[in-house]
This record gives structure tokens, sequence and C-alpha cells, in this order.
């Protein structure tokens, strides 16, 4: 448990030297990128699983208990916050692979280490924790109808349906199967609460190993793609900056306590982009530079959160 315990403690370092050893080893052994794809399916796979068990989906009503707090979080991840990415990708004029890497990385918002950058801030991460499984069933139903808005007719013949549904079988509804069956298992016995307290404790060090796998296996499709990074780099900074005073001014007019409007602000500006990878890496060919685009927010969004948490408990007081 003391391990346990320091990783938590530490996670937002342990993050950030994934990040810096996944770009090592993606640099130092290019040739190993392949070997690297290969084991991104199983690493986020079991990830995600450990994310989702720690969601309590068969606790869903509890969100509900805090309509007004529930109410404006979902207002600002599928109102404000389309609004903001229809402005942002207005100003920026970005190609079609770019383009959807920044629509599914935006547009989803997050519910695996929000809750822990909430909880560092001294934001209400309980609250966000009761939330969390509302905010994945709905994005699971509106992120389809968003990217129609954004991409039209042209969406269709975008996306392969077959790699894509395979995607969101394997690495999206099966391990949330998964965790609803170990927390029904849970309920009931043993085994369940042994398995779910197991997943818990290792979901710092897969987190590293995922962004090691993610980030080593990208780094060498960035050859040829600096341009494209160097685009959006600045669109993902404006929304982390503009959601992060949107997110405050919205606390503040909800008349929130700080713990509530902290987990506001970094409800919205936190994004999914570990559970849309997958079905970045579905997209067929020409589309290679869209799961870089969606490894790039998750760079950038880390390297923000390091600052929010910081700056955010001095801004809502």
């Amino acid at each position: 448990m003391g391990v346990v315990r320091w990783m938590e403690r530490w996670q937002v370092g342990i993050y950030l030297g994934a990040l810096v050893g996944g770009v090592a080893l993606g640099v130092g052994l290019p040739g190993g990128a392949s070997g690297l794809e290969v084991a991104v399916y199983p690493t986020l796979g079991v990830l995600l699983y450990a994310t989702f068990l720690q969601v309590p989906f068969t606790k869903v009503a509890e969100a509900f208990r805090d309509g007004r707090f529930l109410g404006a979080v979902l207002a600002v991840n599928f109102v404000v916050v389309p609004l903001v990415v229809a402005g942002l990708t207005a100003v920026v004029p970005l190609g079609r692979a770019v383009l959807l890497g920044v629509l599914l990385t935006l547009l989803a918002p997050c519910v695996d280490y929000v809750i822990v950058f909430t909880g560092v801030a001294g934001g209400d991460s309980r609250r966000l924790l009761a939330a969390a499984p509302v905010l994945m069933l709905v994005q699971m139903v509106v992120l389809p109808g968003l990217l129609w808005v954004f991409l039209g007719a042209e969406l269709g013949d975008v996306v392969d349906i077959g790699p894509f549904v395979e995607a969101l079988v394997l690495l999206i509804v099966l391990p949330l199967g998964l965790a609803w069956a170990t927390e029904a298992l849970a309920a009931r016995g043993r085994v369940g609460r042994v398995v779910t307290s197991a997943m818990g404790a290792a979901v710092v060090p897969l987190m590293a190993a995922t962004l090691v796998v993610v980030v080593g296996g990208q780094v060498p499709k960035l050859r040829g793609q600096v341009g494209a990074m160097v685009a959006v780099v600045p669109v993902f900074v404006a929304f982390l900056l503009v959601m992060g005073m949107i997110g405050v001014a919205v606390g503040r007019v909800m008349g929130f306590d700080a713990g509530r409007a902290r987990a506001l602000v970094f409800t919205g500006a936190t994004r999914n982009s570990l559970v849309v990878l997958p079905l970045a890496l579905a997209l067929p060919v020409g589309f290679e530079v869209t799961p870089v685009v969606v490894v790039t927010q998750t760079l950038v969004e880390l390297l923000g959160m390091v600052l929010f948490v910081r700056v955010v408990p001095r801004l809502v007081r």
C-alpha cells in the first residue's frame, strides 16, 4: 500500500517521465515502432478496463443527487466545448486528417485522470467521479453526431466502418462490459473486490506503460508531419486556456463552492484522448497523422495539467 500511495502522490511526475521515455525510445529505436504498435491494443485494453473499473457505473444514480453540478458539467462539455472547438478550427486551417484528430480528442471529455488532477487541485473529485459514468455514456452516444456536424457526409468517406467497429468493440465495449461484470461480482463476493482493488492499484503503472508504448510507437511517424504538429499545438494550448477561463466563469455564475468550481474547470479542459486513440488507429490509409495528433494532445494536456493544479486553486478560492 505504501508503494501505491507513493505512485498516486507522484503520478504526474511518473506520467511526464513516461512521456520522456517514450520519446527517447521512439527516437533511439525507430525500428522498434512496429513492435510497440502491436502492443498498443493490449496495453490500452487493460488500461481502459482498469479505468472503467474505477468509474462506478453501478452508482450512476448518485450523479443525479447534485443536479445543478451535473447539468453544468454536461452543458460545459457538450454545448460550450463544441462551440469553442468550432471557433478554434475556423480560425486555424487544418488538413482533413489533422482536423479529424483534433475533433476526436477535443469533443470527448475525460473520465479517468481528470479525477486525479481535480483531487490534487483541491477540487470535488468525488462529485466528478459520480458524474464520470454519465459523461462516458453520453459521449459514446453524442460523439458520432458531433463528428457528422463538423464533417458532414465526408465522415462516411473517411471512416472504414469495419476496423472502426472492431476498435470500438475490442477497446471500449469489451473493457466496459468486463468492468461492469467485475463491479457486479465485487458486490457479491471477495474475488471481485480483490480484482477491483488490484486493478485500482495498477492504474498508474498501466497509464505510464501505455504512454511509453503509444508515444514510442508514434514518434517515428512524426517525420514529415512536423508542420501538422506545429499547427495543432497552438489549438490545443488555446483550448486549455479558453476552457479554463470559461470553467472559472461558469463556476462563479452558478455560485458553486470552490470544490465544485474547480472540478468544473478540470472537466471542461481535459479530454479523453487515450479512449479515442483506438478509433484514430483504425482509420484508413491517408490518415496516419491522425493518431499522432491525438498523442500530441495528450502531451500538451499533461503539461498543461501541471500548471492547472497550481493555478486553478489560486483562481478559484
